[in-house]
């Protein structure tokens, strides 16, 4: 991912690895994971969501088990804010399924690297599978290379107009 170290990305698949489980074992799905300097400090932010929504009691939760592991497993060597949330309305998606869940609405992607000399695409999303995402930008569509997005989410209050 371009604008964060090697050891960032590290770290983060290894929250993953770690918290998805436990999560899951909740009753919810882990969406995102995000650890980022900001001007608070560090902070990880998790988004959860379940089929029914999620509630402050979820989130609460969710932070209590969560930072007890994290005193346990001792991975972060810095103080840091740990937030846990919903994922919201321009949810990201990061799955196959996330993608697949959302088939026929506007989405917003980044990708790492330029696709015919462009990184953002906004459109409909068009089909999504294992391998990518197929998204109709401008009246054209673009296939994406699922191992090329840097990042995606719905545009649940946006168009496609500029």
């Amino acid at each position: 991912m371009p604008g964060i170290d090697d050891k960032t990305v590290e770290l983060i698949a290894q929250f993953w690895e770690l918290f998805e489980p436990v999560i899951r074992s909740e009753g919810l799905e882990l969406v995102e994971v995000e650890y980022r300097r900001e001007s608070i400090g560090w902070v990880l932010r998790l988004f959860v969501d379940q089929e029914a929504g999620v509630s402050v009691n979820d989130c609460a939760r969710v932070s209590r088990v969560i930072g007890d592991l994290l005193d346990v497993a001792d991975l972060i060597p810095t103080r840091y804010h740990l937030e846990v949330s919903s994922p919201g309305l321009d949810r990201p998606l990061r799955k196959v399924d996330h993608f697949r869940n959302q088939a026929g609405k506007i989405i917003d992607v980044r990708t790492t690297v330029p696709i015919e000399n462009r990184r953002k695409f906004k459109g409909v999303l068009a089909d999504a599978g294992p391998e990518g995402i197929a998204i109709n930008c401008e009246g054209r569509v673009f296939e994406i290379p699922m191992h090329l997005i840097e990042r995606a989410r719905l545009c649940y209050f946006e168009s496609t107009e500029k």
